[in-house]
This record gives C-alpha cells, sequence and structure tokens, in this order.
C-alpha cells in the first residue's frame, strides 16, 4: 500500500482503510462501469480518477467494465473511445476488459433462482400501467394481477421470452418485492425487458436483456468487486442492489457507496442532452473542444494531468455543490505555465514596415523555447522587413497607460529589436492598415547603449516567412452557469462559443503535433488540432487564457 501522506483522503478512503484494518478484505478490487452510449465526459473522469486511484494507492484492482445492457443506444465505437480516453488519462485496467454481456448467461440463471422461488414473476401490463401501478411518493402500489401466477407457469413464460415468442412491449419480468415501500425502486421493478436489437457484442443471441438494477449487483459481485462507488442518484437504488444479492444464491457480497456527482458550471453532465447537442448540429461531435468530454478537452489542448489534477482538487463528497469553471483552468493553465513551449503568433493583424531594413531582409533570430527553462532550449524565428503585429498593439496616440506602439515612441518586438512608429496609412473606413517603423540594430537581446528603455514589448511574426493559419477562439458553451437547469437548455446556447480567425504563425509551429500546447505569447494557449481547414491552412484551439478573465470579471 502507498504511503497514507502521500494519498488523498476523503470519506471513500477512511471507509476503505477501516476495512483493511478489521481485516474485511485483503485488498480493494474497484470498477468502472461506463455504458457505451456516448463519449466520457469530465464527471466521468472524476469516476474514473476514483476508482482507478483507488486501486494505484492501495495496491489493488481496477476492472474496466461496460455496462452494455441497452444495445438500442450502444455502439462499437462508443466502447473504442472509452478505452481511449481511460488510457489517455494514464490508467489501465486490470485484466480483459468485461462486459455485463460477458454474464447474459448466469444473469438469466439467476432470474431463473429467483423465479423458482416466487420471487420474480412475468408482467403483461403495458408500460403505462405498471408506472400507474407504482403510485407515488404519497400513495402506495398496487398489486399487478399477474403477481401471484405460479412458478412454474413463470418460468415456461420467461423461457418463452428468451424464445423470442413474444413482441417487444407484450411482457416483462417484474422483481416480487413490496408495492407499498417507501422506496419506489423496490415497488416490484422490472428485470427483464423484451428488445429484438443487435447487440454490439453478443450479436442476435438474446432478444431479452437485463435492466442495469439487476445487472450491475451481479456483474459486481461475479467480479468480487469489494467497493461499489457510484454517485448519490442510485443512493435509493442501493436497497434493490442488497435485495437482489441477498435472494440468489452468490457467495461474493460487495458493498455499495455513494459520493457526489460532478456538476461543473456553463456545461452540462447528461450524456443524453450531450447527444443531442450532437445530434441536432450545436456542435461538430462528440470531441467538439466546446464539449466537457474527455475527447473534447483533449482535443481542446487539455493535458491528462491537467485533468487528474482538476479530479482530485475537487475531492469526493456526498454534498452535491456546482464547481467553478475557473478551476478547471487553473489547472491546465498551471500546468502549460510550466511546460509549453512558446512561440509567436498574430490573430487580427496589421502590417508593420521597417523602413531601414533593405527589401527582402531576413534574419534568423535566436529565440528561447520557455523564458524559465534553458532546459528547453531555443528555436530560430525568422525577422524580416515586414511583420505583423496585433491590431490593438497600435495606436496614433495614447495616455502613459498604453504601453504598446505609438507614433513616435519605441516599444520592443519580442526577442528582438527596439522599434519606433513614424507614420501609418488607413483605408477609406480609417482602420490602419500599414504601420512604418524604424528600427534600432544595436538593441538585439540588450538595451541601447544611451539606455533608453521601450515602452513595452510586443509580438509579431514575419510577413514573408510567416505561416497562415486559422485561430479558434473558444469561449464557454452556455450563456448561464447552470444551463440543465433551464427548460430549453439550447435557448442559453453562447452563440460566441467560438469565434475563427486568420492568423499567422511563426514556422516552428509546421512541426507542431496533434494537442501539442503552445503559450501564444501575450495570447493564450493553443494547440494544434491536428488537422487543416478547407483551405489547408492548420488550425489551432484556444485552450485557456493567460489569465482567468471571467474571474477577474472582464466579461
Amino acid at each position: 500500500m502507498a504511503e497514507t501522506e502521500n494519498r488523498p483522503s476523503n470519506f471513500i478512503r477512511n471507509i476503505i482503510d477501516a476495512d483493511l484494518a478489521a481485516g474485511k478484505h485483503k485488498t480493494t478490487h474497484t470498477r468502472f462501469p461506463p455504458e457505451p452510449n456516448g463519449f466520457l465526459h469530465i464527471g466521468h473522469a472524476k469516476s474514473i480518477v476514483l476508482n482507478f486511484g483507488i486501486a494505484q494507492d492501495y495496491n489493488g484492482l481496477c476492472n474496466l467494465r461496460f455496462d452494455d445492457t441497452n444495445p438500442e443506444k450502444e455502439d462499437i465505437d462508443y466502447v473504442n473511445a472509452i478505452k481511449e480516453d481511460v488510457n489517455w488519462l494514464g490508467f489501465k485496467w486490470d485484466g480483459d476488459i468485461c462486459y455485463s454481456s460477458n454474464y447474459f448467461d448466469q444473469l438469466f440463471g439467476y432470474a431463473e433462482e429467483l423465479i423458482n422461488k416466487g420471487l420474480a414473476y412475468v408482467e403483461f401490463s403495458s408500460q403505462e400501467k405498471i408506472r400507474e401501478m407504482r403510485g407515488s411518493l404519497k400513495l402506495p402500489g398496487q398489486n399487478s394481477p399477474y403477481r401471484e401466477t405460479s412458478p412454474e407457469e413463470n418460468l415456461k413464460l420467461f423461457h418463452e421470452m428468451r424464445d423470442g415468442k413474444f413482441k417487444e412491449g407484450e411482457c416483462c419480468l417484474r422483481a416480487k418485492i413490496d408495492m407499498a415501500s417507501s422506496f419506489i425502486c423496490m415497488r416490484d421493478p422490472v428485470i427483464y425487458r423484451i428488445r429484438f436489437v443487435n447487440h454490439h457484442q453478443t450479436g442476435d443471441k438474446w432478444c431479452i436483456y437485463p435492466m442495469y438494477d439487476f445487472t450491475h449487483c451481479i456483474s459486481d459481485a461475479l467480479e468480487n468487486i469489494t467497493h461499489s462507488l457510484c454517485t448519490l442518484e442510485f443512493q435509493d437504488n442501493r436497497r434493490l442492489y442488497d435485495w437482489v444479492l441477498d435472494n440468489i444464491s452468490i457467495e461474493s457480497r460487495p458493498h455499495q457507496y455513494e459520493f457526489s456527482r460532478l456538476n461543473l458550471e456553463y456545461t452540462l453532465m447528461s450524456k443524453r442532452k450531450l447527444n443531442t447537442l450532437v445530434t441536432d448540429g450545436h456542435v461538430e461531435g462528440w470531441n467538439d473542444p466546446r464539449m466537457p468530454t474527455i475527447a473534447g478537452l483533449k482535443r481542446r489542448g487539455y493535458t491528462p494531468g491537467s485533468v487528474t489534477e482538476f479530479c482530485k482538487r475537487i475531492g469526493v463528497t456526498k454534498v452535491d455543490n456546482m464547481v467553478e469553471m475557473g478551476m478547471l483552468e487553473a489547472c491546465i493553465r498551471e500546468d502549460l505555465n510550466e511546460a509549453a513551449p512558446r512561440a509567436l503568433a498574430v490573430v487580427d493583424p496589421i502590417k508593420l514596415v521597417i523602413e531601414n531594413l533593405p527589401d527582402g531582409h531576413v534574419e534568423w533570430i535566436d529565440a528561447p523555447n520557455h523564458p524559465n527553462k534553458e532546459e528547453m532550449g531555443t528555436r530560430k524565428v525568422p525577422f524580416s522587413k515586414e511583420i505583423y503585429i496585433e491590431r490593438e498593439d497600435f495606436r496614433e496616440s495614447a495616455n502613459k497607460k498604453y504601453k504598446r506602439l505609438v507614433i513616435d515612441k519605441e516599444v520592443r518586438l519580442r526577442n528582438a529589436y527596439f522599434v519606433k512608429a513614424v507614420r501609418f496609412d488607413q483605408d477609406e473606413e480609417g482602420n490602419v492598415t500599414t504601420v512604418y517603423c524604424e528600427y534600432d540594430p544595436t538593441t538585439l537581446g540588450k538595451l541601447p547603449a544611451d539606455g533608453r528603455k521601450a515602452k513595452g514589448v510586443i509580438h509579431w511574426v514575419s510577413a514573408s516567412e510567416g505561416v497562415e493559419a486559422e485561430i479558434r477562439d473558444y469561449d464557454r458553451l452556455f450563456t448561464v452557469p447552470n444551463p440543465a437547469a433551464e427548460e430549453d437548455f439550447t435557448t442559453v446556447l453562447n452563440p460566441e462559443s467560438l469565434v475563427i480567425r486568420k492568423g499567422y504563425i511563426e514556422p516552428s509551429l509546421l512541426n507542431a503535433e496533434a494537442q501539442q500546447g503552445y503559450q501564444f505569447e501575450r495570447l493564450g494557449y493553443y494547440c494544434f488540432d491536428g488537422k487543416t481547414n478547407d483551405e489547408g491552412k492548420m488550425i489551432f484551439n484556444k485552450t485557456v487564457g493567460l489569465r482567468d478573465s471571467w474571474g477577474n470579471g472582464d466579461k
């Protein structure tokens, strides 16, 4: 076991410590059980870090098990994406991947056992009637007219369900528990239903599929899970979890523990709602960088370390709360500030002409890849007679607070020379198109001999050697912190969540790898998307700004 002082503490780990100390378990065995009906989001990352982290810290085991009992909504592409996400976060499951469908034969046998014990029956009422008979929080349920069918007849009917003798929705198998229970989940829940659907693992072998609450606890027991961790919405279902295991002949008795799910500002944590965003075309797909999916975060330039650090910082409790987006952004900002190489890019360019340089002049300047890490080395940056600067970095005149280029004032070009603006051109609308400057050739890497100082430092890209690129600036996907609370969450989508601009980047970025993060100096952190646009231009996605502009009230 890892040293306790190196492990984060929470109520689940306290339970595990007590169980191990008491000899209840010799080791830990957890599982991460996603349903393959969509991509994983950052809420799942919290569960991944919790379950796999426990296995790592306690020298235990953690299974990756797909809860694949609903083939209508599942797809092998989702299975593959989930495996990739777990690996990307840096975790490895124990042994082979598990599937609930691996246990369909055993599950069928345990259903037969419940029937033979008089604890399950075949129901022919409609879904609407079943819902009506369940009652409400104030009213007890009503017994089904099929509740007292004999075990022999129920077993025969259940076999006929398996053999395809009934239509979808014609009947189902219900557990026989207590229609007057104060917990609605215990009022004879459905445990099997008919679905004539091809399954991505079992093909057409089955036309009946077990429900989650019946499957999950048995799968945990078959895999000898010691601590079954799930979110708070399954708290009441723990009674059904225990009831199933109490009433079948299975030795292993895992225990379910619940923790609060992750709620993150300006996002949705429902795969169903995220699927709506995808299918209705509000985003590019599950891996759109605006999505809170792990694949989306990866494409946006988030690192595995930043995501796992975020999950550790928010902790594990039983209290629901809304986590500020700034906490997630702080984790990636801290990570990239340390690890990301620097680069020059201009996203709203105007041309700057250095008049005392000869036409065609190109000089390759050494620039550090990181200002505080010499070990990251240097790169060559081309400096030419014509360069691009940001439009906001020039004004004809300005007050003393403006630390950029002004007529008759000097600034330093990042990693290069002092330049002084002398005049400029405008178009018919009065927009500046070109600024004319002179440079001081004695100021490369040092101050002028007379000791004068530049007004500020601005970034730039060579006009002749720079590379045109598509710059994608991403913002919050929604305009309100809790879009899930809206009657129609699509009405609060942020129309400015994606702004696409044409910019210029230094040529060294032609060697960028997909999702490689860079600090575009003075602009923010960006990564190469891994693909080009229709014009063949590289696409760079904004990961996060240099500071928390939302938290500082700038928006």
